[in-house]
Formats: C-alpha cells, structure tokens, sequence
C-alpha cells in the first residue's frame, strides 16, 4: 500500500516557510486595492473585488502574531476556498509547490500547546528545510457565520 503524496503551495511569512493545501488555493494574485471594512478585526485588511466576487483579505502575519511590513513586489494574496467560502491571505511570497507524503508530516501537539499551533496542522520535512502547514479551516472558523 503506497502514502499518499500531498501537494502544498509554500509561502514565506518574515524567514519562515509555510504550505497550505494547493487544493484549497483558487488563485495566487498580485496586491490590489483593498477596501477596508469598519467592525473588523485588526488582521481582517478588508475586500476584494476579484472578477465580480466580493472577497475578504486577512493579513496572514497579522493572524500568526507576526508583525505587519510594507508590501513590495513579492508580496501576494492567496486565494482560498474552504467549504465553498472563499478568502484571501496576504503572504510575503510565495515560493513554490512541494509535494510531501505522510512520513514526512510530523503533528505539531507533541512539541507545544499553545493556541497559536490551532493554526498549524503539522510541519513537514524536505530535503533541508522545514515547512509549517496551515490548518486553512481554523483560519478562517470565526469568520464563518454562525
């Protein structure tokens, strides 16, 4: 019986690698216009209007605990979509596609409990580096109406 092979968009938040399911990602877009949305939390940037979708943006660095930075050439919005909901997330960069297996995910709750790993569904090993994965579920629970 062969592992399942995963594949996984990475990005780049400050040094760190992250990946997120490339089956959850619709489309990787350069940074446009955002419009702010009162009421919303700090890490909520705003919407977007992507070919007549109204979508709302977070800051990924902001979600993570991370501290925002000025957006340059690299920067990019990631556009999810999670149970039909669609968001996006501004990352620094976005890098690549790697494809890990099982053996090369290990689960993040033996290493520390803290509410933050909610966020993190594992970290996976490449040849010689380390990519956090993103649980995209979590994200974005509270943003689900309920």
């Amino acid at each position: 019986m062969g592992t399942e092979r995963k594949q996984f968009v990475v990005f780049r938040l400050d040094n760190e690698e992250y990946g997120a399911d490339i089956n959850k990602v619709t489309i990787i877009e350069r940074t446009m216009n955002i419009t702010r949305v009162p009421m919303t939390p700090p890490y909520i940037k705003g919407v977007i209007n992507l070919r007549g979708d109204v979508i709302p943006v977070m800051s990924l660095r902001l979600r993570l605990g991370l501290d925002e930075i000025d957006e340059d050439e690299n920067t990019r919005i990631i556009i999810f979509n999670i149970n039909g909901i669609s968001f996006g997330a501004i990352v620094d960069s976005v890098s690549e596609v790697l494809q890990f297996d099982d053996s090369q995910i290990e689960g993040v709750g033996t290493i520390i409990s803290d509410k933050a790993l909610d966020y993190i569904s594992g970290v996976a090993k490449a040849q010689d580096k380390l990519v956090t994965l993103i649980n995209l579920e979590k994200l974005i629970a509270e943003l689900i109406p309920a």
